[in-house]
């Protein structure tokens, strides 16, 4: 969408939001009997454990107040954000793309990466939990299985034995026996490990080209030019010849499909 499209989809939302707001103010003015019979209702409909029953909204604003957490520890978000970081660092570009652009890259392409897992969780136990037909304990119960599949696929079995090791539990006889408490953290160590791995492959490129830049004004003499000047330009248009971002993206995408 363009900037066009984008400030004219905010300017409808300010005014329908502006026109429900009149509407409300309307009512309220011509009818205050009526306004509070509907807060009533509201009031008996979440005392009776409707929709708006006050054990969703806490665990809504619960959610909502750990979605940093759960984004970090259950998604591919810190594999692509480490990796991108790694590019730039290797491109010594410092705030050039700046991180702003790099974490929003990264977590829409988390989005993107989470969006088959995240449908399953809201159709096996979001949409029926809202709907009343589930409690919250049921809830997780059918949530959990999708996340879970999602976290051992990407899981190093070396780094989920660890865990079983240090917390002295039985070994599972299926993956359908392995809590969260132990997928998650798991998971995120082989996260790590994967990210700092593709860094590594990154870097090396980087790496020589700034050892023959230094080898090569050593060589002429030229020991008071700092070599980052040189290579800057250089690692830049290798980069760009290469295309060096799709590369980094389908390596990344690929390599949690």
């Amino acid at each position: 969408m363009n900037h066009k499209g984008l400030i004219a989809g905010v300017t409808l939302l300010g005014l329908a939001l502006l026109t429900d707001l009149a509407s409300a103010q309307s009512v309220m003015a011509s009818d205050p009997a009526s306004v509070a019979s509907q807060g009533k209702d509201i009031v008996a409909q979440a005392s009776e454990g409707g929709p708006g029953s006050a054990m969703q909204l806490v665990m809504m604003l619960t959610i909502a107040s750990l979605a940093p957490a759960i984004i970090l520890t259950t998604t591919c978000f810190a594999r692509f954000a480490i990796v991108f970081s790694f590019v730039r660092n290797g491109l010594a570009t410092q705030g050039a793309p700046p991180s702003q652009v790099l974490v929003g890259m990264a977590l829409f392409m988390t989005l993107f990466v989470m969006a088959p897992t995240g449908t399953l969780i809201y159709d096996a136990a979001v949409q029926p939990y809202m709907a009343g037909e589930i409690d919250e304990i049921e809830a997780f119960k059918r949530g959990t299985p999708p996340l879970r599949e999602f976290l051992l696929k990407r899981t190093s079995e070396r780094d989920l034995a660890l865990f079983y090791e240090v917390s002295s539990q039985p070994r599972p006889t299926s993956a359908d026996d392995v809590p969260l408490r132990i997928a998650v953290p798991a998971f995120v160590l082989s996260e790590l490990q994967t990210a700092f791995k593709m860094g590594l492959v990154i870097l090396l490129p980087f790496l020589v080209i700034d050892l023959i830049v230094a080898s090569i004004l050593s060589a002429l003499g030229m020991v008071m030019l700092p070599p980052p000047i040189v290579s800057l330009p250089i690692k830049l248009l290798v980069f760009v010849s290469v295309d060096g971002w799709h590369l980094v993206v389908k390596s990344l995408l690929l390599g949690v499909a």
